[in-house]
């Protein structure tokens, strides 16, 4: 089980959070605003965060884009009592792997929770030391979780590494949204298939901040994306 983080300036809906994560085997640390889950971050290392949105001093949104600006990669679950497709977008833009839109059930978090930690074990456990994935330009370190294109380093999601490396084991074949999406998130959890495109967008700005002329993650209209096996 895991060491979760709850950052939650409603008490109530703390106390309930706190107790039904309990009961599913995890480890509670709580904040109350962005402030102190930023400290609660730097300074307990948790596995997982869980974050509302609307905040005092810090709001999540905010929050997320610190820890990314700052390497930090720890899983970050957005609480949102926006359901506009913008809001979800925006989270995912500054870094949150996950959302989940109030009301809703503590089975749904529970679900997303369990989904996302399950993906870093099985990360941290596999024995592919020394396995790693070069295509062209690119190589990917799938213990350490770790993206270099053309020599540099990537900073990336557990999501979005996930993405790449599905486009990347079948360079030329073209992915579905919902395809990508189930190969990315691996769980059971309901989200817009056209968020896929936030986390292609997100790729690809990375990977042009090394080199302005990336355009091997390919757009096929009305069918989903490719990795380009053309060129360098």
């Amino acid at each position: 089980m895991g060491r979760i983080l709850l950052i939650e300036d409603d008490t109530a809906l703390a106390d309930v959070l706190s107790l039904a994560v309990e009961d599913a085997g995890h480890a509670v640390l709580r904040a109350c605003d962005g402030v102190e889950g930023l400290r609660r971050i730097e300074g307990a290392g948790p596995d997982l965060v869980i974050s509302d949105v609307n905040m005092p001093r810090l709001d999540g949104f905010s929050l997320c884009r610190r820890l990314r600006e700052a390497k930090n990669l720890v899983p970050i679950i957005l609480l949102t009592s926006r359901d506009a497709e913008i809001d979800q977008a925006l989270g995912l833009e500054l870094g949150a792997d996950d959302y989940v839109v109030k009301p809703f059930s503590t089975r749904v978090l529970l679900a997303r929770v369990h989904a996302l930690l399950r993906r870093q074990e099985i990360r941290a456990g596999a024995s592919r030391a020394g396995c790693v994935v070069a295509l062209g330009a690119l190589q990917l370190d799938p213990e350490r979780l770790e993206v270099r294109y053309r020599g540099a380093p990537v900073t990336v999601t557990l999501t979005e590494f996930r993405l790449l490396e599905a486009l990347v084991a079948r360079p030329g074949v073209v992915f579905s949204r919902n395809q990508l999406l189930e190969l990315a998130r691996n769980d059971d959890s309901t989200v817009d298939a056209r968020l896929v495109d936030t986390y292609v967008r997100r790729l690809r700005r990375k990977m042009e901040a090394v080199d302005p002329a990336f355009e091997r993650i390919e757009t096929v209209i009305g069918a989903g994306y490719r990795w380009r096996d053309r060129g360098a």
